[in-house]
């Protein structure tokens, strides 16, 4: 259904998508490399994504993996929801320069980040159909 649609509607959606996680990332995680690094990263992920998805045996077109991409990064954003107040207090420590030996995470927050990631790929897969 989605992959119907004109390739830039398609490449608004990921460009949407890709806003609004290096935004939340850079309102999560304080200082000015995030808001250089995230958008980068994510747009490295989106040409990636469409890269493998021509690589792979059953040859997914750009459309299909733009449509992935975008609700798989809507997926993490929604994900990391519920860890922003850590990840921010992690990330001003680490500007401090206060180093742990370990960074806990609760199990809830990883469960709930990877279920979002999950759900949402599956969304995506079912309205590329």
């Amino acid at each position: 259904m989605l992959v119907s649609l004109p390739l830039a509607y398609l490449l608004l959606m990921a460009a949407a998508a890709t806003f609004v996680f290096s935004f939340a990332m850079a309102k999560w995680i304080p200082g000015r490399k995030a808001r250089t690094v995230f958008p980068a990263v994510s747009v490295a992920c989106c040409l990636g994504m469409v890269l493998v998805g021509q690589l792979q045996y059953q040859h997914w077109s750009s459309r299909h993996m733009l449509v992935l991409y975008s609700f798989a990064w809507f997926g993490i954003t929604v994900g990391l929801f519920p860890s922003r107040k850590l990840m921010h207090q992690y990330a001003e420590e680490i500007g401090r320069g206060v180093k742990r030996e370990k960074y806990d995470v609760p199990a809830r927050y990883t469960v709930f980040a990877v279920f979002s990631v999950i759900v949402m790929s599956f969304v995506a897969y079912a309205l590329s159909q």
